[in-house]
């Protein structure tokens, strides 16, 4: 008698479901082009930056870190007061679709600016990018960021396409706390122990690099991080690195 009478139920619950989901699979997509009107009046066409590289390309940069980074000027912890004009009341889910649709571009760099600094420079630029510094405990950046440095999904972005006075400043302000992010502040530690040499050096490298045609964040880290870094959403991850330490 109970299949008698649950057989009907049910198949109006499947129906149900069949035309909810016709419904939202019909649903219009967002346009996205009003809302980022802002966004590329300053970081250009599509976020592919500006030409000097002071507002840096957000394009294609990974979803997570770009989130991380609207919420991170929202609510204070990176500070540049127009950023912050324009999304002091924006939602963390807005936050989210803006973000979302800049990491699906996938479009081409523009070539690297020669670097007017000596080969010496280069070359400690790169010791401290490909093999950081174990006497300081200094690690590399390709430690997070990825052997290409093109960063690794979701979290951590890529390095190669960033101006040599966009790397500089913000390594900068990491150091004197103008940019933070959610504790612990790995990048803030890892500032901590640079010199002014190691600074200059780090941007002029990176910046001089091409960007390789394919150029995109490493799905997952095939190590632990090698230090605690907040913000990641990831145990697993901060455990390993709290081992390593």
């Amino acid at each position: 008698m109970a299949e008698k009478f649950l057989r009907p139920l049910l198949h109006a619950a499947g129906a149900l479901c069949m035309l909810l989901a016709a419904s939202v699979a019909a649903a219009p997509a967002v346009d996205m082009a009003p809302r980022v009107q802002a966004c590329t009046a300053c970081h250009g066409k599509q976020g592919r930056a500006t030409p000097d590289g002071y507002f840096p390309r957000i394009a294609g940069k990974p979803a997570g870190y770009l989130h991380n980074q609207l919420l991170n000027f929202r609510d204070g912890r990176r500070s540049y007061p127009q950023m912050a004009y324009l999304l002091q009341h924006l939602t963390d889910d807005y936050l989210q679709e803006m973000a979302d649709h800049f990491a699906r571009l996938d479009l081409p760099y523009a070539p690297p600016v020669a670097a007017a600094v000596s080969a010496a420079t280069l070359a400690q630029g790169e010791r401290l990018v490909r093999w950081g510094d174990a006497s300081r405990q200094l690690p590399a950046c390709v430690q997070c960021h990825g052997d290409a440095l093109a960063g690794v999904a979701p979290f951590i972005p890529g390095l190669l396409g960033l101006s040599r006075d966009y790397v500089s400043s913000q390594l900068g302000a990491w150091q004197t706390g103008l940019r933070r992010a959610h504790a612990p502040d790995c990048m803030a530690r890892i500032a901590s122990k640079l010199t002014a040499d190691d600074v200059s050096s780090i941007a002029a490298w990176l910046s001089s690099r091409p960007v390789p045609s394919r150029f995109t964040p490493a799905p997952a880290f095939k190590a632990p991080l090698p230090i605690p870094c907040g913000g990641m959403g990831s145990p697993a991850l901060q455990a390993g690195a709290e081992q390593v330490q």
